[in-house]
């Protein structure tokens, strides 16, 4: 694994400090750009279309929409698995279905013990419950990466 992506929320804040700590100490590219935006984008980009006068589906079938759908995906594509940095919305499992669709490695950050036990997200890969266990576990998956390929 040399590179992934890191799914979540706009408004966590938390997205680039993980990728900067996952580029320091695994030495992965961590990609999290989509956020640069700010944590207000869709809502900018609703008011937007609705200024324009168009509706939702208007809107989704638009050149914004899909630059930014064609940005996530090709990214989405070219990294070697993801990481989604909970708590995460609907495009978030979305991306990370999406990912364990391509046979790709999925994996799951929590910032706390879920509230709803949910058994589907044993589709990831694995599931991390603090940023040092993600660290260990990504190392150990690299290695394992690396073995099994040699």
């Amino acid at each position: 694994m040399k590179s992934i992506y890191l799914i979540g929320s706009m408004k966590n804040p938390q997205v680039p400090l993980v990728a900067n700590r996952i580029e320091k100490e695994i030495g992965i590219e961590a990609f999290c750009d989509w956020a640069s935006p700010g944590p207000d984008a869709d809502e900018y980009w609703r008011d937007y279309e609705k200024l324009r006068g168009r509706t939702f589906k208007e809107a989704f079938n638009g050149y914004h929409a899909r630059n930014v759908f064609d940005f996530d995906k090709k990214h989405l594509d070219r990294t070697d698995g993801v990481l989604m940095v909970m708590p995460g919305g609907k495009s978030a499992h979305l991306e990370l279905g999406y990912v364990v669709g391509c046979g790709k490695p999925a994996f799951i950050l929590f910032d706390k013990e879920p509230e709803r036990f949910d058994v589907m997200l044993r589709f990831a890969t694995d599931i991390f419950m603090s940023e040092d266990e993600m660290i260990h576990g990504l190392q150990q998956f690299r290695y394992r990466e690396e073995v099994d390929n040699a």
